[in-house]
């Protein structure tokens, strides 16, 4: 390819680019094993303190979650849609690399005295992202300009939040600044005289965006294995901790099935048969933040099982140990109705039976609570291997979008 023709495709990715993950964008998600591995060593010790502040704990956790998964969803919807061989974008992975990790260094005492650190690390690697995109790509600026200013509005409450010595001014500023982020991201980035963005006719690399998801979620259930596997060898090999361990075990098996079933496998195609596919894309982001939280808040209720087995169930304890799983199959429900345009009665169903399980958990051992909520896990599964027994060919997927 000549200099010129270069210049005139940008930094965009050709139709001939792989659409297979490079090396460095799976170095990039080391960064988020471990920042994974802060936020559920944080939810462990919300919900092992002082009841009262429970929430308040784990209002913070999810805020300082929510922005490191859009770090992450906005560099997977950027190297899907440009090249990630090309110097500038490979610049720009590693740039959000180190800012991430910062963040995630940052994350145990990120509503506290590391505020500044979280906060400034997140303003400074989403503004450096796209200032270098802004001056790297000769063809389209348009989607970073816009960027850049609703940017703009959310560092301000980022920056504020993080430097005032009030906690809850702090929750409150910080729950604005994401507020702006997720909404601009949802609206578009729109510019008053300049309309929406043209995201979602912006063509992406549908299969690499697919697979990008897929190894997020692969990550999170590997960091779940992580807590099983730290807690038990950390205890004692008595009877009912190796019971709480297996069953654990087997939970995440479940997620992990529950997920590839059919819609997980058909992602790739879906989004690359969708009519707007960088719409579809981004709507893909919000299914698997549910999918992914829940598996985070499973894996917290993992711990605590194998740590107390038969010990005093503690009511809030059934967030992580009943709420992780609903979640994690409220996700999935979602995502099925983005790639199907409708939803299975398993998922429903699951859900509702683990809402109806809360009342007698109430009075059992942890051990128990989570051979239910696995129960219920291998119920959604077999019925999702009964549905598709005899069936030749998979279900094409009717994106929604």
């Amino acid at each position: 390819m000549t200099s010129g023709e270069e210049s005139e495709r940008g930094l965009l990715r050709s139709a001939e680019s792989t659409q297979r993950a490079t090396f460095l964008e799976l170095f990039f998600d080391l960064v988020f094993v471990f920042a994974l591995t802060r936020i559920s060593q944080r939810l462990i010790n919300d919900f092992s303190s002082d009841r009262r502040i429970l929430f308040s704990e784990a209002g913070q956790t999810l805020l300082l979650f929510l922005a490191l998964w859009l770090v992450w969803t906005l560099t997977a919807l950027t190297t899907s849609r440009l090249d990630p061989d090309q110097p500038a974008i490979q610049l720009v992975v590693v740039g959000t690399m180190f800012g991430a990790m910062v963040m995630a260094v940052a994350v145990p005492k990120g509503f506290g005295e590391r505020a500044i650190v979280f906060a400034g690390a997140y303003v400074a690697l989403q503004f450096g992202r796209t200032l270098l995109l802004l001056v790297a790509h000769n063809r389209d600026r348009d989607v970073p300009v816009r960027l850049i200013i609703w940017l703009g509005l959310s560092a301000v409450p980022w920056l504020f939040g993080a430097t005032s010595d009030d906690a809850r001014l702090r929750g409150v500023l910080w729950t604005i600044a994401i507020l702006l982020d997720y909404g601009g991201a949802i609206a578009g980035w729109p510019v008053p005289g300049l309309g929406r963005g043209p995201a979602a006719n912006v063509p992406i690399a549908g299969e690499h965006l697919a697979e990008r998801y897929q190894q997020f979620l692969l990550i999170t259930l590997g960091e779940s294995i992580l807590v099983i596997g730290l807690t038990f060898s950390g205890a004692d090999f008595a009877v009912d901790r190796a019971a709480a361990f297996l069953v654990s075990f087997l939970t995440t098996v479940l997620l992990w099935r529950i997920y590839f079933h059919q819609a997980g496998h058909l992602l790739p195609l879906a989004i690359t048969s969708a009519r707007h596919q960088g719409r579809f894309g981004r709507s893909m982001s919000f299914s698997h933040l549910l999918m992914i939280a829940g598996i985070v808040l499973t894996a917290v209720g993992y711990e605590l099982a194998i740590a107390h087995p038969l010990g005093h169930i503690t009511p809030v304890w059934l967030y992580t140990m009943l709420g992780g799983p609903a979640l994690f199959l409220t996700g999935r429900a979602l995502f099925e109705y983005q790639v199907y345009a409708r939803v299975s009665r398993s998922r429903t169903g699951g859900l509702i039976l683990l809402g109806l399980l809360v009342p007698a958990m109430l009075h059992v051992p942890p051990l128990v609570v989570s051979v239910s909520a696995a129960v219920v896990l291998a119920g959604v599964a077999l019925a999702d291997a009964f549905r598709s027994r005899g069936r030749t060919t998979p279900e094409q997927p009717t994106p929604s979008l």
